[in-house]
């Protein structure tokens, strides 16, 4: 059942929120460049994995935990995960700017972390289900990358929201695993995207900080 709460979440995590999400790829430039993402089909197959194998699961099973506090070493945790500098530079400066916008809106005391312990730490007394947190949180994650996709590899609109339309199923069946995993379940297994990433640290030309 949709409630404020819902959309107050939805309102944090959409484009309009200052977090600076458009300037961050999460290292999909490099691999636009490299030719590994270069159509519908390849961006699908890379963001499935991304959200599936990487950050996606990662940052859901960590916010899933925020949402009940402990968020100091939680946001410890987080920092000691990320994969490469640009990782963390992307995830610190969203956090910090979501805290900071949120706080300033409703009076919260929240320190900057990296953003899934940030959105928890916020979310948390919305007594939303985790669930539903985590759902929108990663559909927000998603739609980024697919819009950074249709502007730079390019694709059009349509092929760009086909994506995320297939994609959303498999956002619900993660938020439900997530809600339910503990710490010990955190990993990740996206080495190529990790690899993009780091390779995005050295290019000449880019358009994106990561």
């Amino acid at each position: 059942m949709l409630t404020p709460a819902h959309l107050t979440l939805v309102h944090w995590l959409s484009p309009a929120f200052p977090t600076g999400a458009f300037a961050y790829s999460h290292g999909l430039e490099a691999e636009i460049a490299s030719g590994v993402v270069h159509d519908a089909a390849s961006l699908e197959k890379w963001l499935g994995n991304i959200l599936r194998f990487g950050a996606g699961w990662q940052d859901a099973v960590l916010l899933a935990h925020a949402l009940e506090g402990e968020c100091d070493a939680l946001d410890d945790l987080a920092r000691a995960l990320q994969p490469c500098a640009e990782r963390l530079r992307e995830s610190r400066e969203q956090g910090a700017a979501l805290a900071r916008c949120v706080a300033g809106m409703t009076g919260l005391d929240l320190p900057a972390r990296l953003l899934p312990v940030a959105v928890g730490a916020a979310a948390a007394g919305l007594d939303l289900p985790k669930r539903d947190a985590i759902a929108l949180y990663l559909q927000g994650f998603a739609s980024n990358l697919v819009t950074i996709a249709i502007r730079h590899v390019p694709l059009g609109q349509t092929e760009g929201q086909v994506v995320l339309g297939r994609l959303l199923p498999g956002l619900h069946a993660l938020a439900e695993r997530a809600a339910q995993a503990t710490l010990d379940e955190i990993g990740t297994c996206a080495l190529a995207g990790d690899l993009g990433a780091l390779r995005h640290e050295t290019m000449d030309v880019r358009i994106f900080r990561t």
